[in-house]
């Protein structure tokens, strides 16, 4: 893994993309090496670059980081949450 602080956007043109969102892409770089490069318009873009290897590693950590995430958020949106937590309020 190696940071990249500012990107050449004009690099960027001759590597073929292979995701993207609104402000991130993934570029494959060659040679099992891939840049997942922040693109926003106000700042100089900046990029992390990745073996393929790396992609797998890193996907795997995200996923479990919005499982979490989600577990968070699904708790909250419960019709149960607002109950438990009065419940929990009046028993202390």
């Amino acid at each position: 893994m190696d940071f990249v602080d500012r990107i050449d956007k004009s690099k960027l043109d001759g590597m073929k993309m292979v995701a993207e969102s609104d402000q991130f892409a993934v570029y494959a770089e060659g040679n099992d090496t891939y840049l997942l490069v922040q693109r926003h318009n106000a700042m100089a873009w900046t990029a992390i670059r990745f073996s393929g290897d790396g992609i797998f590693r890193v996907g795997s950590l995200m996923v479990d980081a919005m499982r979490h995430l989600y577990r968070d958020l699904a708790t909250q949106l419960s019709p149960n949450f607002e109950k438990a937590q009065a419940s929990a309020n009046s028993s202390q």
